[in-house]
């Protein structure tokens, strides 16, 4: 059955000049086509279809764990969960720690062939986003529950069956990390479940990390990195991460943007005032920061920030006409979400997240709603998301934001201002910049390693999958590459309308299925590179 399997999956052999069979959307028409009776029979299918009450009860046990990287406690439960995942199957897994123990350890495993002489490492992450539960509606974050639809097209609280019969495969479950990203780690897992049961061995030794502080900014990847650079030497680096495209089409995404976060603080008196006995005489810090933020974008969205755009790397001609070649989803998509015109001059989605951006994540000044009061606050702060792209450099990103913000007027300082500095300065701003920021990082599409794993994505996808130079979101490549001669490319599962890093996070159950195919796919890809 293996021979079976890897002669109908993946039957189309590379050409000598493999980047010529990606030349166009003619070329991924022809191939999807021709996989899809080749794929209709499928061995990891038929393993899912009758274990699939197994595997979503060891994903649900593992949703319920509550995994923010600053809660040590619930997050070393995770890891230790996972570590028994791979125990169980034999992965020979292990704690990846850093020098001190006291940050979140990667889970690391193994799958060794005998022969193999190339190597590749399935990368996904347990930890979530901090979340508040009472912004989750009917359900809390660490409480997995079954809806029949998304919630937004009114579906209700189901529950599964325990008697052997299908489960829909429009059902979401809600719960954090259920998209992002414990599906990444429950359908690698659950792939190599599936490969091993039908006797099916990759031409690949393939090694497993399961990283625990990603979404805290990865900031000690790169020791852990440095403590392990044999173990976990590769060819390349497939992060299993984020949504397909909102096509629903399976895609292979060839870089992610950077990212650092920054808290701005600025300041009015020292207590609350009365703003009928003071208004129009006491500064406003409320105010004072909505000119501050209003000042770095014009109305376009264009940042306003001097050197902002300065030495961006270029797309290739290549990477170019992916974008052109994909799917064009705007129009719709600013429909399901509820918004007239977008930002960005008439350029497209895809366009813009290939390009650095600034982004207020959350802003805070005295109370609204039921806590509303008649005062001026004392302080304002907001977080701004830097989004990087080839070519930016996150420090230097964060020094022409400080730059800017002096050019309006503030003193900048990292603390709390003194009284001596309250009395001598009108405008005073903290800056502080956020741990775990990182650089963007690219892979070229026309590798051998590139059109070899998009070979593999697209066997398992009647449709021409879509592929991308960069996606809108962030990872920690540019920490891998840093720390090891490898490539790294992204291969995303989730539905796109996942909600990930807000509440109500949830994942349609085909997308968790197809992603179980894909990962099956990506572990047997030929080692052509």
């Amino acid at each position: 059955m293996s021979n079976h399997f890897r002669n109908r999956a993946f039957r189309l052999r590379l050409p000598a000049r493999p980047c010529t069979l990606l030349a166009g959307p003619s070329a991924l028409a022809i191939l999807a086509v021709s996989i899809t009776l080749a794929f209709a029979q499928s061995p990891v299918r038929d393993y899912r279809r009758t274990h699939e009450q197994q595997i979503l009860s060891e994903f649900t046990q593992l949703l319920a764990i509550p995994n923010v990287a600053s809660d040590r406690q619930n997050i070393r439960r995770n890891a230790e969960f996972i570590l028994g995942m791979m125990q169980r199957r034999g992965l020979n897994p292990r704690l990846l720690e850093t020098a001190t123990k006291e940050s979140p350890p990667a889970v690391y495993g193994e799958w060794k062939v005998p022969g193999a002489t190339h190597s590749i490492v399935l990368y996904a992450h347990y930890d979530g986003q901090p979340t508040d539960p009472k912004q989750w509606t009917g359900t809390l974050p660490w409480q997995p529950v079954w809806r029949s639809a998304a919630l937004e097209s009114g579906g209700r609280i189901v529950s599964l069956a325990n008697d052997g019969q299908p489960i829909d495969s429009e059902w979401r479950l809600y719960g954090r990390s259920s998209s992002d990203d414990k599906a990444g780690v429950t359908a690698i897992l659950t792939a190599f479940d599936a490969l091993r049961a039908q006797g099916i061995t990759p031409e690949l030794n393939i090694k497993f990390i399961f990283e625990g502080e990603e979404e805290a900014g990865s900031p000690h990847l790169g020791e852990i990195i440095s403590l392990n650079q044999d173990l976990l030497a590769a060819d390349a680096w497939i992060i299993c991460d984020g949504p397909v495209h909102q096509s629903g089409r399976k895609q292979v995404v060839f870089g992610v943007r950077g990212d650092v976060n920054v808290d701005v603080t600025v300041y009015g008196a020292k207590r609350p005032l009365h703003s009928g006995h003071y208004g129009n005489w006491a500064p406003n810090p409320a105010m004072l920061l909505a000119r501050l933020l209003a000042s770095m974008k014009g109305d376009g969205g264009r940042v306003l920030i001097a050197g902002w755009y300065d030495g961006v790397q270029p797309l290739g001609e290549a990477e170019q006409r992916a974008i052109a070649e994909a799917p064009a989803y705007d129009d719709e998509l600013r429909s399901q979400l509820g918004f007239a015109r977008a930002e960005g001059a008439g350029k497209s989605l895809l366009e813009l997240i290939n390009q650095p951006s600034l982004n207020i994540n959350g802003m805070s000044s005295g109370d609204v709603g039921a806590l509303a009061r008649n005062v001026i606050p004392t302080t304002a702060t907001a977080v701004l998301d830097l989004r990087l792209v080839k070519g930016n450099d996150h420090r230097r990103q964060v020094q022409r934001l400080v730059d800017h913000i002096r050019k309006q007027g503030f003193f900048v300082i990292d603390r709390d201002p003194n009284e001596d500095e309250r009395k001598q300065y009108p405008l005073i701003a903290k800056v502080t910049t956020r741990s775990g920021g990182y650089n963007a990082e690219r892979t070229r599409m026309d590798l051998p390693i590139s059109v070899a794993l998009t070979t593999a994505v697209q066997s398992t996808s009647a449709q021409p999958i879509v592929r991308l130079p960069t996606a809108g979101g962030s990872l920690p490549l540019s920490i891998i590459t840093d720390h090891l001669r490898t490539v790294t490319m992204t291969v995303p599962i989730a539905n796109y309308d996942n909600n990930q890093h807000a509440e109500n996070e949830n994942i349609r159950l085909q997308n968790l299925w197809d992603g179980i195919e894909t990962m099956a796919a990506v572990m047997t890809m030929k080692p052509k590179f």
